[in-house]
């Protein structure tokens, strides 16, 4: 007959075999979802374009334009120059001009290879059918080793793993406080260093300032290990999941690397850009391709991360030190008399 041991093992295992069961599946569909829909459905959502010229030439582009059911959002300017300014500034992706020699299409590859093909083919074909051609002019190219964005969009999930280990490793093996700090930053600063050697010095698809790429490599790190840390500082290994998941679920996916958030479903593109995968390769790109235009938005978004992170650890370390003062002190017991 079996022990009455027995039967609490027999019944544990099956309830893991039930939550391995359903679980698995449930974060299979999830993966699918948060990666396959937003790929899925991506097209333009109020992106923002530019039209310059006289405003009764540009009136005809506009009515155009608006034939696509909220695609742009339109940015009006008087000439090219002015244009071709906000395209540098990252204000809008690109910019349709009237000229006297007929229609030009300003672009910027290095803000999205995939905006700017689009933009094109919709100018373009529209032009084409009525009789006219489009001159276009790549203001911001793509570097030449990484014409796709390809290589920078794939950047994204290696720092995202490596701040998730780095603030793994600081709360499994145990350092607290001041120590976890200097860890953390530490760690950050050399996979900076290391990932801006790789990607600017080795494969050269960055072609900016090599220091404020390496900063901007450390600080997207830094966000992610000491949001990782901190959590689990706070409330335990389960904040080392929480975190990860909420990265590499949301964060990775709803980045829009490889595109542009505007062509993300709402509300996953401006969510996106306040998870640090989104806003760091927002802050990459500025800093590499436009001189650090709109820079300042993704970089606070980081900061914010990265400072409430490192806080969370201090808080927590604090925390658990006050713990054994707080227990009440055993009484003595009165001595022998005599």
């Amino acid at each position: 007959m079996p022990t009455a041991s027995a039967t609490p093992s027999r019944s544990t295992a099956r309830r893991h075999l039930i939550a391995v069961v359903l679980l698995v599946p449930a974060l299979a569909a999830l993966a699918l979802w948060a990666f396959a829909w937003p790929a899925a459905r991506t097209a333009p959502r109020d992106l923002p374009l530019g039209v310059a010229g006289p405003a009764s030439a540009t009136a005809q582009v506009e009515r155009q334009l608006d034939r696509h059911k909220g695609a742009f959002e339109i940015h009006r300017y008087a000439d090219e120059a002015a244009a071709r300014e906000a395209v540098e500034d990252r204000t809008v992706y690109g910019a349709v001009v009237v000229t006297p020699q007929g229609p030009e299409l300003l672009t910027a590859s290095a803000a999205s290879p995939a905006v700017a093909q689009l933009l094109q083919q919709a100018v373009t074909q529209q032009a084409a059918a009525e009789g006219t051609r489009v001159r276009t002019v790549d203001v911001v190219p793509a570097p030449q080793n990484d014409p796709r964005g390809a290589a920078l969009g794939a950047s994204v999930l290696p720092l995202a793993l490596a701040g998730m280990a780095a603030g793994a490793a600081v709360t499994l093996l145990r350092l607290r406080g001041i120590r976890a700090v200097v860890a953390l930053a530490g760690a950050a600063v050399l996979i900076g260093v290391v990932a801006a050697a790789l990607a600017h010095s080795w494969l050269g698809i960055l072609t900016g300032d090599w220091w404020a790429e390496a900063g901007v490599f450390a600080l997207t790190t830094l966000a992610v290990s000491a949001a990782v840390a901190g959590l689990a500082a706070l409330v335990g290994p389960a904040g080392i999941g929480l975190v990860s998941f909420v990265v590499m679920f949301l964060g990775n996916p709803f980045s829009g690397a490889s595109s542009a958030p505007q062509m993300l479903p709402e509300p996953v593109g401006t969510m996106g850009q306040w998870l640090p995968p989104g806003a760091g390769a927002s802050l990459l790109r500025s800093v590499s391709y436009f001189d650090g235009a709109a820079a300042a938005g993704p970089a606070l978004t980081l900061t914010w991360w990265a400072a409430l992170g490192l806080g969370a650890v201090l808080l927590g370390s604090a925390l658990k030190s006050r713990t054994p003062s707080a227990e009440p002190a055993p009484e003595r017991e009165p001595a022998p008399v005599g």
